[in-house]
């Protein structure tokens, strides 16, 4: 993360994404595959080795084979892409946009009931034996079992985790340099998805009330 400083002088947190090259290592169709989608690689400076089946999945394509491919679904109307082609962050996105960014939360191992669920815990003081257990799971007579769904102690975090309407601020083409305000899920060096906001909401403008004129007249 960095910071990011307006015109006005007034300083916002923001994450640095490095969003590609990414080329098309598959195009699905609607005749073929049953829905339009592309499955895309991220081109990495340190070159991917992958075994001889997958190897050649991308030789196919003719392109060079990647560590990381997710599959994205084409939006109605979108231009046809075809293997091989080239997607670039300049093309995709502009400043001021909205996206969700879809990432692996970072992992928290094994936590109890006072971290991962926010319990409130028992007394420190006055020789309380209770503090972070999570009490009562449940009653003996009915139903005699625990209820599905309970909240308990368990592993915590390293989880899909989707953040929505992030405003992109800028947009760096010749380094395919994402910058996005705000924190995005997972640990530096993770991968993620940027995707255009599915449920973009409006961006906040101040509103300034303008004066009446009983109270222009006024002194």
């Amino acid at each position: 993360m960095t910071q990011v400083f307006a015109q006005d002088g007034t300083v916002s947190p923001a994450t640095v994404i490095k969003a590609g090259p990414c080329v098309v290592v598959q195009a699905k169709a609607a005749a073929t595959d049953g829905y339009e989608a592309v499955q895309l690689g991220l081109v990495e400076e340190k070159p991917a080795r992958v075994r001889k089946p997958l190897s050649g999945h991308y030789q196919k394509a003719g392109v060079p084979p990647t560590r990381v491919r997710r599959e994205v679904k084409l939006a109605a109307g979108a231009e046809a892409l075809k293997a091989g082609d080239q997607v670039l962050v300049g093309g995709v996105f502009n400043s001021g946009d909205r996206v969700d960014v879809i990432g692996i939360s970072r992992g928290k191992g094994f936590q109890g009931v006072v971290r991962r669920h926010h319990f409130r815990g028992g007394a420190a003081t006055h020789g309380s034996m209770f503090h972070r257990a999570p009490g009562s799971i449940g009653a003996s007579s009915f139903p005699s079992r625990v209820v599905k769904g309970m909240r308990a102690g368990g592993r915590m975090g390293g989880a899909r985790v989707t953040v929505r309407n992030l405003k992109v601020v800028q947009v760096d083409g010749e380094n395919n340099l994402l910058v996005i305000h705000g924190a995005v899920p997972g640990a530096p060096g993770g991968y993620v998805v940027v995707r255009k906001a599915i449920a973009a909401k409006k961006i906040a403008v101040p509103q300034v009330e303008k004066p009446s004129k009983a109270a222009k007249g006024k002194k």
